[in-house]
C-alpha cells in the first residue's frame, strides 16, 4: 500500500498551482507574472543575483542540492518551507480529516503539534513522556487508536532536551506502517552526539524527518525549514503549499550560510554552544536555589528551581529573559535557558547568585 492511501482523498485530488517562475525557464523577457520590471525603490543592485521584484523559485535547485548533501537525502526527498512550523501545519493539512483523524504527541513538547492540530479540527492524542523525560514507546506503539493519522516525536526534545534512540524511532514506524506517519523533529539535533533519523528514511516509507536553519545555523529572523521524507509525500505537500514561500532574501542568507567557509564557522560555533551548555549545567547545579538540571542535547538547559517565579521575575528585572516552562503540569518549577554566549551566559549566572547572596 502506497503511503498516500493515508491522506486525505480530496487533497490527493488537489492540481495545485502552476507557477509563473516554473514557466519562465531561461526566458530573457519576463511577463507572465505581473512583476514589476523596476528593481525596488533603494535598491541599486541585485542581491546575490536574486532580484527582489521577481518571484523567486518556489523551491530553489541550488538550495536543494546543498541540503540534500547537508542532510544526506535526495533532493527529490525535501521540502523547503517558511520554518518547519510549516512543514508541521502541511502536513496536518494534507493528512487529518477534521473531526476524523488524530495526532499524536508527547508532552510536555513543542507546542505547534497541537496547534495545528486544533486548527486543523483533528483530535489530539497526548501520551505523556515518562516520569524521567523520555518518550513512552510502548504505548506509541501499542495504544493508539487507528484514527491516529500522524505521530511526533521531538528529538532532542524541547523544552526537556532529551534524545530518542534510533532504535526506537524504528520501532515506532514499524508499528505505525499502513497506519500513520512517524514524523521527528531535528531542530536541536546539530547540539547532539545521536545520529539523525534522516537515513532511516529509505527503509520507512512512513518516516518523516523535520530539520531547521532556525537554530545552528542562526538563521531564525530567515524562516528556512524542511521536511525530509519520500518523495511521493514531498510532491503531494509541494501541491498545498502556497506558489512562492521562500523570500529572496531568506533564500541568499541560506545560501551564503552553506558555504564551505559557513559551515565551517557553524560547526565551531556549535561546538562552543555544547561547550557552555556542559559549563552552565554544571555551575547551576552548585547554586543552592537549583533543584536539578535536566541532562540536554539542545543548545539549552531545562531548570527546575526552588522558587521559579521569583527567579524569572529576578532575571528580567536585571535585564535577563528566560522562558517559564512550567505552564506543563510535568515542568511545574522549571525554567527554559537557552545557551548564549560566554558572556551572556555568565551574566545570567552572576544574576542568580547576586540573588542568592542578597535573600
Amino acid at each position: 500500500m502506497s503511503v498516500l492511501a493515508l491522506a486525505r482523498p480530496e487533497v490527493l485530488t488537489v492540481q495545485g498551482y502552476s507557477s509563473a517562475r516554473h514557466e519562465a525557464g531561461k526566458a530573457e523577457v519576463m511577463l507572465n507574472a505581473n512583476e514589476s520590471p523596476w528593481l525596488p525603490p533603494g535598491l541599486q543592485a541585485e542581491s546575490r543575483g536574486m532580484p527582489l521584484n521577481r518571484y523567486p523559485d518556489p523551491q530553489s535547485e541550488v538550495l536543494l542540492e546543498r541540503l540534500a548533501e547537508l542532510y544526506g537525502v535526495g533532493s527529490s526527498q525535501i521540502l523547503v518551507a517558511r520554518g518547519s512550523d510549516e512543514a508541521i501545519d502541511l502536513l496536518t493539512r494534507a493528512f487529518c480529516r477534521p473531526g476524523v483523524d488524530a495526532v499524536a504527541l508527547s508532552p510536555p513538547t513543542f507546542g505547534m503539534y497541537a496547534v495545528c492540530a486544533e486548527v486543523q479540527g483533528a483530535a489530539r492524542i497526548e501520551v505523556p513522556l515518562t516520569g524521567d523525560f523520555a518518550v513512552d514507546v510502548p504505548m506509541l506503539c501499542d495504544r493508539l487508536p487507528r484514527s491516529v493519522k500522524l505521530v511526533f516525536i521531538c528529538s532532542p526534545n524541547n523544552p526537556t532536551g532529551g534524545s530518542v534512540a534510533l532504535v526506537d524511532i524504528e520501532r515506532i514506524g514499524y508499528a505505525m506502517r499502513g497506519r500513520a506517519l512517524v514524523i521527528v523533529d531535528e531542530a536541536y539535533i546539530e547540539f547532539s552526539s545521536s545520529p539523525s533519523v534522516s537515513g532511516l528514511i529509505r527503509h520507512h516509507e512512513n518516516l518523516g524527518v523535520l530539520r531547521t536553519l532556525s537554530k545552528a545555523w542562526a538563521l531564525a529572523g530567515a524562516r528556512l525549514g524542511c521536511l525530509l521524507a519520500g518523495a511521493e509525500i514531498i510532491t503531494l505537500l509541494r501541491k498545498i503549499m502556497p506558489p512562492y514561500p521562500l523570500p529572496t532574501p531568506s533564500l541568499g542568507a541560506a545560501l551564503a550560510a552553506l558555504t564551505a567557509d559557513g559551515m565551517a564557522l557553524t560547526r565551531q560555533r556549535i561546538a562552543l554552544i555544547v561547550a557552555e551548555r556542559e559549563r552552565m549545567s554544571v555551575a547551576l547545579l552548585r547554586l543552592p536555589s537549583v533543584i536539578e538540571v535536566l541532562p540536554s542535547h539542545a543548545n539549552f538547559l531545562c531548570v527546575r528551581f526552588a522558587d521559579a517565579p521569583r527567579t524569572y521575575l529576578k532575571l528580567l528585572a536585571a535585564g535577563v529573559i528566560v522562558r517559564d516552562v512550567g505552564r506543563h503540569p510535568a515542568l511545574s518549577g522549571f525554567l527554559r535557558l537557552s545557551i548564549g554566549t560566554r558572556e551572556e551566559n555568565s551574566r545570567l549566572l552572576e544574576v542568580l547568585i547576586r540573588h542568592e547572596v542578597s535573600e
